[in-house]
Order: C-alpha cells, then sequence, then structure tokens
C-alpha cells in the first residue's frame, strides 16, 4: 500500500514539476475548457438583496453581461439582442453564498481514505463534492488546508464545476499540533524529509522560524491566496488537544512577516486564549475558531481590528459521532460556542461565518444548515450580509494574491455574476438556504448558469 501511495505522489510531483517548468518557459502547457462565448443573461420582475442591505428592493431587473453584473434598474426594459431572459416572477435575487472556512479535498471522504486512499480517486470524489457545494448555493469557499491549488485549476478552467476557491495549500502546524497526523512509527522527526502526509501537500510540519518561513514560501509560490497556521490544538487530531498551544510567537511572526512581504494574510487555527492571543500579537488578521475565548482575549482582538473566521457548532450533529479524545474536544466547542457569538457582538468583532464540515458527505450537505445555527444571535439580514458582503471583505485581505479581483458577495454594477434566485425570502426565513434543491431556483456562478428550474 505504501509503496502505491508513494507512487501516486511521485507521479503527481512529476506532472506538477512539468507544469512548472513548461510554464518558466513561457510554453503553453494547460488545457483550456471549451466554455461558451460570453453571454447575456437579463433577470426581470425580481427582488434584490444586494448583499448588504437589511431590505428588499422590488420590481427590479438585472443584466448580466459575461462574468459581470452589466446594470441593475426599476422595471423590465427591452432585452439586448441575443440575451437571454429570465423572468423572477417577484422571487428574491441575492449574491452567491461564501464559505469562509471549507476544506474542497477533504469534505467528502473519511480520515482513512484521505490518509491511504489513490489520489487520482481523491480528486474524483472531491470533483462530486465541488459540484454539490455548487448546488447548494456556495459559488465561492476559502480553503483553508489541502492539495487545492491543481483542483483550483480545474474549477477555473471549466473542466469540472465547482465553487471558486481560495487556497491556502498545506495547513502549517508544529510538531504535535493540530495538522501532525504522522504515525508514531514516523518519530523522531528528521528534518528535511518530509512525512507521508507532508508529501500529499496536505500539511506542512515545522519546528523553528526558519522552517515555517520556508514552508510558507512554498505555499505562496504554488498560489496560495492567503497562509493556514495551526497555533493550537484541534478537534481532529487525536493527540493535540485544544488547550495547547503548538507554535511559539516568533514562529508565528516568521509566518505573518512572509506572507506581509508578499502582499497577504495568515489565517490562524486557534481555540484556547492564551494561543489566540499569541496569534494577535505575531501580527495575525485572522483567527479560525476560537470556541474557548474569554472576555480579555476579544477585547484584544477587537484592539487590533482582527477578523474573528468560526463556526456555530451546537452538537454531534454538527460534526458526526466522535470517540475518544475527540469527542472531548468536540464537547469543549459545543460548550463554547454560545459565549464565543456572545463576545463577537459585545466587541463588535469582524465576524465571518464557516462551516468546517469535514470527512463525509452528510455532513458536508448541512453547509446552508450551518448558517440557521446563526439565528441564536443574529437578524436573518445579518447572517445573510456575513455569508454574502462581510465574508468577501475577509477574502480580500489577500490584496494582489486574490485570484478573483472584481467584487464578490454583492449584486451591484461590475461585480462577479455569482447570483441565486431564491423561491421565498431568506430576509424572512434563511433556513430557506438549508433546502437548496428545493429553494434555489437558479444558480449562476462566473455568469454561467448551472441549475434553471424555470420553464419557458
Amino acid at each position: 500500500m505504501t509503496r502505491r501511495i508513494d507512487a501516486d505522489l511521485s507521479r503527481r510531483g512529476f506532472v506538477a514539476g512539468m507544469a512548472a517548468s513548461v510554464a518558466a518557459l513561457g510554453l503553453p502547457f494547460r488545457v483550456q475548457a471549451q466554455t461558451p462565448a460570453p453571454t447575456k443573461v437579463l433577470f426581470t420582475n425580481v427582488r434584490l438583496f444586494d448583499g448588504k442591505s437589511s431590505t428588499l428592493r422590488d420590481g427590479l431587473h438585472l443584466l448580466v453581461e459575461g462574468n459581470r453584473i452589466q446594470s441593475i434598474g426599476a422595471g423590465t426594459p427591452a432585452a439586448p439582442e441575443g440575451a437571454q431572459t429570465i423572468d423572477g416572477r417577484g422571487r428574491v435575487l441575492m449574491p452567491g453564498l461564501i464559505d469562509a472556512h471549507w476544506h474542497s479535498l477533504f469534505a467528502a471522504l473519511p480520515l482513512p481514505v484521505l490518509l491511504q486512499g489513490n489520489i487520482g480517486y481523491i480528486h474524483m470524489a472531491a470533483a462530486a463534492e465541488a459540484q454539490r457545494t455548487l448546488m447548494r448555493g456556495f459559488t465561492t469557499v476559502r480553503d483553508l488546508g489541502g492539495p487545492a491549488f491543481a483542483f483550483k485549476q480545474a474549477i477555473d478552467e471549466g473542466l469540472t464545476p465547482g465553487p471558486r476557491i481560495y487556497p491556502c495549500g498545506a495547513m502549517i502546524t508544529g510538531s504535535g499540533g493540530h495538522g501532525d497526523l504522522r504515525g508514531l512509527s514516523d518519530l523522531p522527526r528528521s528534518p528535511g524529509v518530509p512525512s507521508a502526509v507532508e508529501r500529499t501537500g496536505a500539511a506542512a510540519i515545522v519546528d523553528s522560524p526558519d522552517e515555517i518561513r520556508l514552508r510558507v514560501r512554498e505555499q505562496l509560490t504554488q498560489g496560495a491566496s492567503q497562509i493556514k497556521v495551526v497555533g493550537g490544538g484541534g478537534v481532529s487530531s487525536p493527540r493535540s488537544p485544544l488547550d495547547l498551544t503548538t507554535l511559539s510567537e516568533a514562529e508565528l511572526r516568521a509566518a505573518v512577516e512572509v506572507a506581509k512581504d508578499w502582499n497577504t494574510y495568515v489565517a490562524v487555527h486557534a481555540y484556547a486564549p492564551a494561543t489566540v492571543q499569541r496569534a494577535v500579537m505575531a501580527g495575525a488578521q485572522c483567527i479560525e475558531h476560537a470556541h474557548l475565548m474569554d472576555d480579555t482575549t476579544a477585547r484584544m482582538m477587537a484592539d487590533k481590528g482582527v477578523w474573528l473566521s468560526t463556526q456555530p457548532f451546537l452538537s454531534e450533529e454538527d460534526t458526526g459521532a466522535l470517540t475518544g479524545p475527540n469527542r472531548v474536544a468536540a464537547l469543549q466547542v459545543f460548550a463554547g460556542t454560545d459565549n464565543l457569538y456572545k463576545l463577537a457582538k459585545k466587541y463588535k468583532l469582524k465576524t465571518a461565518f464557516g462551516s468546517d464540515m469535514l470527512f463525509a458527505p452528510a455532513l458536508a450537505k448541512r453547509q446552508g444548515t450551518m448558517l440557521t445555527h446563526l439565528t441564536r444571535w443574529y437578524s436573518n439580514p445579518q447572517i445573510l450580509s456575513m455569508a454574502t458582503a462581510d465574508n468577501a471583505q475577509l477574502l480580500a485581505l489577500s490584496g494582489p494574491r486574490n485570484p478573483y479581483p472584481a467584487k464578490l458577495g454583492v449584486l451591484e454594477q461590475g461585480a462577479y455574476a455569482d447570483l441565486l434566485l431564491v423561491d421565498g425570502n431568506p430576509l424572512d426565513d434563511v433556513s430557506l438556504l438549508a433546502e437548496p434543491d428545493a429553494s434555489l431556483v437558479v444558480i449562476m456562478k462566473d455568469g454561467k448558469i448551472h441549475k434553471n428550474l424555470i420553464k419557458g
């Protein structure tokens, strides 16, 4: 089995190396998908949620040309020549949803398969899940750990349908930290000799500021839009309880400095107050999770203007049935969720929505359901803004490393044409987004219609 996995990874490395070499020579390498010429689509008779407002605007039309929104106005104009017209019949038109914490390759397969399976099979399963993700109305995801670079390219070129991906590549962790999934037989570590997990591109293990600088630069060289650094313990790693702080401030600061040199940012995985505080002191601009956060930590994040990207985990329905140390960690997360969001509101933290669904299709399909959990703390308009325009502000922190530089998460002239036509009013009932098969009448991403239930 090990020889087969190594062979698969060697072939992948050879192909990736050839691609890089050919690109460096300026020769054509990528196979461009055969996509239709840009089209015009006119939506008429729609009620508009623009991603920012707390109310709808009625009786509008919206014109898409190519992959951008060309215009929005009142009434029903004559359709441009060659345009497809979609009569919204008073339904709500809104931006595509954004998930700020997703794992494109890890969402749909059990962890043992990901650790031992054939890389070709893993990518095929990920492609199927990417299409399901898009059909749930999530037109953009921020991928926070995994070898998603080639997968993103395949989606961008139209080889397979899926959401836009903001990739970070390997999650960068210290020895023993969350994401260090080596077997004990792989210890002690030999610096410079990557483990099997590292060779997949899923994780990078570091134990000094110099090592973390190297691994950050490697992810950015491959096209990372932001960097994911693991500052402490996690739920899915059996040997890294949540209270751990696994990287020094010097190590975290080294990652932040490299990302700053590349004009992007670092998102730090952290649950415990001490871990979050260390990341903030090191200059991190975004904290992932933070479910054990206390008042002092929340105030520090607010003072520094640090983003909180987190998930409304409430019960085992959101994580699956876990056992042993993983269940202990999950119960701590569930217990901390209410206080987390109360502190976020108290200190007006810039808060992003992510679902972080892992290792099972049954969990992945709850992506929209996770939005409904937020009704405990936020109004429906606030929830929708968080999952559209607010999340887009977080994505924009990648600056020139942003792979999709036009506006996302809003419906306005010049923005990307990522749209959902909803049968019902999600500002009144956000649970409509938990039933995408019935509620999402039209799904458009990048100006291309991926679903249209309107007849005629």
